[in-house]
C-alpha cells in the first residue's frame, strides 16, 4: 500500500517541513554566490546528507535543492540550458532519501527581477520561465509544489498558474517574505497580509504562507496570528503554513550569523503551531537540529 497522497496528508494534522539549504551547504564548505542549484548534479551526495539530516531530525518533508532553478536565475550562472537536467537530479535526490513514505516538495523561489513597470519581465517571459521549471519538476516525481519567498504578489501568482498548469492536482503550497513594519507587515514590494493571502487563495494555492524576511521569533508568531485570521475571513479552507527563520542574524565579520538557539526556535514554532498552523518548518539560519528541537517540541 502506497502512501497518502500529499494533498490528503497536509490536512491530517501536524506536517514538518525541513529547515534552510542555503545555510547548510555554507556550512559544508560552498561558497557563497555559487549556483547552489548545480551542487545537484556536481555533488549530489552532499544534498543527499541534508536531505537525510532533516528527515532524521522528524521532517515529513523535504524541499528540493531547486530555488534558483528557474531560468531566469539560471542565465545569471550561464547554466539556462541545463535547466531540466538540474531540476530533475534535484527531485532523483529528494526522493532517494524519503524513500516511500515521506514528501518531496519542488522548491520555486522567484525570478530575481520584476514584471513591467517596476522591471523588465513580461508577464507570459515569466510564466514560461515558471512553467519550464514546474514540468522539470514534476517529470522527476515530486509530491507537491512549494513556492517561496516572493515579495511580489503578480509574481507569486503567476508561479501558481505556472505550477498548476504543469502540475495538475498536485497541491501548492505558495509564501511570501515579510517584514515588520512599525504595526504592520509588508513585503519588499508594499504587499500585505490581507492581499497576499486573498490572492494566493484566488489563484489556487492550497496552503498560503510565509518564509524568511527580516524579523524576530515574537513577530513570526504574530504574523502567524494575522495569516489565520486573514484566510479565516475568505471563507476559504485553506492551511496556513510558516517557515520561519531562526530569529535576525547578526553581521560578524560580514557573515550573517544566527543566534536563535533550537529550543527557542521550538518554542516560537509551538505558539505558532497553537495558532491554528499545522504545517511548519524553518528557512535561513536553521537546520536539523531546530527541527529536531521543533519535533520533539510539537509531538510532545
Amino acid at each position: 500500500m502506497g502512501k497518502t497522497r500529499l494533498k490528503k496528508r497536509l490536512r491530517e494534522g501536524l506536517f514538518l517541513l525541513d529547515g534552510a539549504m542555503g545555510t547548510q551547504l555554507i556550512s559544508q564548505g560552498v561558497e557563497p554566490g555559487k549556483c547552489n542549484e548545480l551542487i545537484n548534479l556536481e555533488s549530489p551526495g552532499l544534498i543527499l546528507r541534508i536531505h537525510n539530516a532533516y528527515l532524521e531530525a522528524g521532517s515529513d518533508a523535504v524541499v528540493t535543492n531547486t530555488f534558483g532553478g528557474n531560468g531566469f536565475t539560471l542565465t545569471r550562472h550561464g547554466l539556462v540550458s541545463r535547466l531540466a537536467d538540474i531540476n530533475t537530479s534535484a527531485v532523483n535526490v529528494a526522493k532517494k532519501a524519503v524513500g516511500l513514505t515521506k514528501y518531496v516538495l519542488g522548491d520555486i523561489g522567484p525570478s530575481g527581477d520584476f514584471l513591467e513597470p517596476a522591471g523588465h519581465l513580461k508577464p507570459d517571459q515569466l510564466v514560461t520561465a515558471f512553467h519550464n521549471q514546474a514540468k522539470a519538476l514534476v517529470a522527476g516525481g515530486i509530491d507537491g509544489f512549494i513556492i517561496e519567498t516572493m515579495s511580489a504578489i503578480d509574481e507569486a501568482v503567476l508561479a501558481i498558474k505556472a505550477a498548476k498548469s504543469a502540475g495538475g492536482d498536485l497541491p501548492i503550497l505558495a509564501s511570501m517574505s515579510f517584514d515588520k513594519r512599525g504595526n504592520d507587515f509588508r513585503t519588499m514590494m508594499g504587499a500585505d497580509v490581507k492581499g497576499a493571502v486573498c490572492a494566493l487563495i484566488a489563484a489556487g494555492a492550497d496552503a498560503v504562507g510565509f518564509n524568511c524576511g527580516t524579523a524576530t521569533l515574537d513577530d513570526y508568531v504574530e504574523l502567524a496570528k494575522r495569516y489565520i485570521t486573514e484566510v479565516k475571513a475568505t471563507g476559504k479552507d485553506v492551511l496556513v503554513f510558516a517557515e520561519p527563520n531562526a530569529g535576525m542574524p547578526a553581521v560578524i565579520d560580514g557573515k550573517a550569523v544566527y543566534k536563535v538557539t533550537p529550543e527557542e526556535f521550538a518554542s516560537a514554532g509551538k505558539k505558532i503551531y497553537d495558532a491554528g498552523v499545522t504545517i511548519i518548518g524553518g528557512c535561513c539560519g536553521t537546520g536539523p537540529e531546530h527541527i529536531k528541537a521543533l519535533a520533539k517540541k510539537l509531538h510532545a
